[in-house]
């Protein structure tokens, strides 16, 4: 299932996101600080979905109350997971 989310209180204004069988196939995100970005995008690639949001749920940014990679979470609960 391809998905996009428009991110809230982050740099990136969007992630795009592919999960298939509760597995997460891709993911890319715009704009944001592109190389930890794709940093991130590697790293979950093949991950579980809970497994992802066990992880980087609640990671903030310096004094932000969300992040990149908490933004990501919010996008797979908001997908159902």
């Amino acid at each position: 299932m391809k998905y996009t989310y428009y991110t809230q209180g982050t740099c990136s204004t969007a992630i795009h996101l592919d999960v298939e069988n509760g597995i997460l196939k891709d993911v890319y995100f715009d704009n944001g600080c592109d190389g930890n970005l794709k940093g991130i995008s590697i790293l979950v690639k093949g991950m579980k979905i809970e497994e992802v949001i066990a992880k980087l749920e609640g990671v903030r940014c310096g004094m932000k109350t969300t992040s990149c990679p908490d933004q990501l979470c919010h996008a797979l609960h908001q997908m159902g997971y």
